[in-house]
């Protein structure tokens, strides 16, 4: 193998190893996403009194906001293990029916991206969310036949970036439904002080809420955001983060006091300078800018729309007044 490639693949793990360090155990560690929090709490303290497994449940929102760190909490929670795997992975029923049978009484099963899945598959997990049970076809041709196996019973956590392409009979089996928003600029301060700790970063209140305000609303980049400070404040500044230390290093990063980023600038700048303010549909604007419409759809506009500086309409997208503001571009008459 490349030694570039090994090199490549140390350091994306010693990253994921990281990143796992920060994510909270508990939903007392958890910070925000205070009504979720409730709620599970209320299903995961019943579940354990009456000793069933936790009805299955599905996360949805943009990504980033938390929704793999719940899933581990539940199961840390409910004394469970946790088996993972995503929607892209799996592509037959066989491999989908391995992975339930290998199961145990109380496992939490986390499928991300589950909006996903194919249709085949789907089909193999309705009988097993509702009735714990799989049907397998043996033999081929005139010979085939089915026989139903029997699963324990499990918790199904699903997450999803777009819960509107999930079918409705899958969406229908999750009893426990819950949408994530994004995170407040104080509740980010305080998970990046809450990382700064576990990271031995010497960080300020307000360090932190200014990288918090950077974030996007987002602790995942909260997290990424750090790191990279910690770096400039270690080579420069003796490894102390404060207010204008964290402003240079963001300033560098090209992230600015909105947590707008460099694609983010490009995106609306066209919207401007191509298409005069006018509306524009999804994927005309992402041919214009180079990218996957599902990309800008997911990641980029639900920030953008959540901050007031994109607009849905009939028509397309547009931009609104408070854009040409932040942007220092002349507001149009139209």
């Amino acid at each position: 193998m490349d030694d570039n490639r090994m090199i490549s693949a140390t350091l994306q793990q010693e990253e994921a190893n990281l990143e796992g360090s920060l994510r909270p155990q508990t939903l007392t560690e958890y910070i925000g996403q205070e009504k979720v929090k409730k709620n599970l709490q209320i299903f995961i303290d019943a579940a354990r009194m009456r000793g069933e497994s936790l009805d299955h449940v599905l996360l949805y929102g943009p990504p980033g906001l938390g929704k793999t760190t719940l899933a581990g909490i539940i199961a840390n929670e409910m004394d469970s293990s946790l088996k993972v795997t995503s929607g892209p992975a799996i592509e037959k029923p066989g491999e989908i029916a391995a992975v339930l049978n290998q199961l145990s009484d109380g496992d939490i099963l986390f499928i991300d991206e589950i909006h996903r899945l194919n249709r085949q598959v789907e089909e193999v997990l309705y009988p097993a969310m509702e009735d714990f049970s799989i049907d397998i076809m043996i033999g081929k041709g005139a010979s085939a036949r089915s026989i139903r196996l029997d699963l324990p019973h499990f918790t199904l956590v699903g997450a999803t970036t777009r819960a509107g392409m999930l079918t409705a009979p899958l969406r229908d089996r999750f009893g426990v439904v819950n949408r994530l928003e994004f995170y407040t600029d104080r509740e980010l301060q305080v998970i990046v002080l809450r990382s700064a700790e576990l990271l031995n970063v010497e960080i300020d209140e307000e360090g932190a809420l200014e990288i918090g305000k950077r974030s996007r609303g987002t602790p995942r980049l909260a997290n990424r955001l750090l790191k990279r400070v910690r770096d400039f404040a270690q080579v420069r500044y003796g490894g102390r983060i404060d207010k204008d230390v964290a402003d240079l290093a963001l300033d560098l990063l090209e992230v600015d006091s909105l947590g707008l980023d460099r694609t983010d600038r490009t995106l609306l700048l066209t919207m401007i300078d191509q298409f005069h303010g006018r509306p524009v549909g999804l994927d005309t604007l992402a041919a214009a800018i180079g990218e996957d419409a599902g990309t800008i759809e997911d990641v980029y506009e639900p920030f953008l729309i959540q901050r007031g500086l994109i607009h849905r309409t009939p028509r397309g997208r547009v931009l609104s007044e408070k854009a040409y503001l932040h942007l220092g571009r002349k507001i149009p008459h139209s």
